[in-house]
């Protein structure tokens, strides 16, 4: 069974002192597939970033709210984690298994960060993930040395990372006419 994993979809991230980031169009996608899982009854997975770092933007309630039309419904499953990984610290491997879901498409904010940390640890578990490349989101991150990364060559630094590795890589448009 294929279940649609939506990472971090929360309102922190719409905060304007971020960096530029890539995607602009990443929740349209992400809309695109979350209609497309719940009108084929697909299982739809929400992880939320609950941060215990009192100065994070997600450690507050108006920060790790779900944005706009990405709300769960109440029969979708909502998964809190503390850390980049949705695997630490929640009952969603046990939750995985014991639905027999073995197939993980991935979505949201961000790639470098939580995205590509579950992932990892999604593709070491066994589990057969699929990472949509342009319905996931990346700001420009500094360097060691504190020069500015642009927000694609980010992103295409960690889905080179993930590919075939600890998943596949696919567009919306290659997942959609799959």
């Amino acid at each position: 069974m294929q279940v649609l994993v939506l990472v971090d979809m929360e309102q922190g991230f719409l905060e304007n002192n971020r960096p530029p980031r890539n995607n602009l169009s990443a929740e349209t996608n992400i809309l695109s597939l979350l209609e497309l899982f719940r009108k084929q009854n697909k299982p739809v997975i929400h992880i939320q970033h609950v941060s215990l770092d009192r100065q994070s933007a997600f450690s507050k309630p108006t920060g790790y709210a779900f944005m706009p039309c990405f709300e769960p419904l109440t029969d979708e499953v909502v998964f809190q984690k503390h850390v980049n990984s949705a695997f630490i610290g929640t009952d969603l491997e046990k939750y995985l298994k014991e639905q027999e879901i073995h197939q993980l498409v991935m979505v949201g904010f961000t790639l470098p960060h939580c995205v590509s940390t579950t992932a990892r640890m999604a593709g070491n578990l066994g589990f057969d993930t699929t990472v949509i490349s342009d319905a996931t989101v990346s700001y420009a991150l500094p360097d060691i040395d504190g020069k500015l990364l642009a927000a694609d060559l980010i992103h295409r630094c960690h889905l080179a990372a993930l590919n075939e590795e600890f998943a596949q890589i696919m567009t919306t448009e290659q997942f959609l006419s799959n």
